[in-house]
């Protein structure tokens, strides 16, 4: 993926979260909606790095709870597309309005972060999205903690991240910044080991997460819940 390309993604994503928080609802084809609200927008890996061309864009979202939801139209949806929870985890406005983006998790019920990917992203799109309750910083530490106890270190989350979008405020210093790769970040063992891991394990770790990323294609997401 082209660096340039990459960051027009990622600034369009911004816009859209942007327009969802500070205008609410449009008129006309396009509302701004989003099936959950977003609270934070991050991108990490390799586009924080400067690196030309990317493998994968990473985005990063903190998202929070439906606070307003519309339970009553929960069977309106489940009898439509087969979907559950419309209206408790996903807004149902939203699910009206992008059916196509609707999608639901194992269970049947909706997934707030497999909706925000599909509706952020294009199916073929290197785009992996990841969708938290709890912020970056927070999430990188409590993942790094579970994926040692675990030693499953592909599921470590890759600290080196830049905040574009936050509570209604962007930075586009931030954005300015990164399209001209002025951001200075460690080595992914260095920043691992900076996180309290000893050499040997950070090695192993960083060699872990890049196998795990090199097998993902298209548009993947994660969600995770703090």
């Amino acid at each position: 993926m082209d660096r340039d390309a990459a960051l027009d993604r990622v600034a369009e994503i911004v816009d859209y979260v942007d327009r969802t928080a500070t205008d609410g609802p449009t008129d006309g084809d396009d509302p701004a909606l989003l099936p959950v609200p977003v609270r934070e927008v991050w991108v990490y890996g390799d586009v924080a790095l400067g690196l030309d061309p990317l493998d994968r864009l990473d985005v990063y979202v903190t998202k929070d709870l439906l606070m307003r939801g519309d339970a009553d139209r929960a069977a309106e949806f489940t009898e439509r597309f087969g979907v559950a929870g419309v209206g408790k985890t996903v807004d149902a406005d939203w699910a009206a309005a992008y059916p196509e983006h609707l999608r639901a998790n194992d269970n049947g019920h909706a997934a707030p972060e497999r909706c925000l990917a599909a509706h952020l992203a294009g199916d073929d799109e290197p785009i992996h999205l990841e969708v938290c309750n709890a912020s970056f910083t927070d999430n990188v530490t409590q993942r790094l903690k579970g994926a040692m106890a675990r030693e499953a270190y592909g599921e470590i989350l890759d600290p080196r991240g830049v905040c574009l979008w936050v509570d209604g405020r962007r930075d586009d210093d931030a954005m300015t910044k990164l399209r001209g790769g002025e951001l200075a970040f460690p080595t992914l063992s260095e920043a691992l080991g900076m996180l309290g891991l000893d050499d040997d394990t950070a090695t192993e770790a960083a060699t872990a997460m890049r196998e795990r990323r090199a097998e993902a294609t298209g548009r993947t997401v994660r969600g995770d819940v703090v």
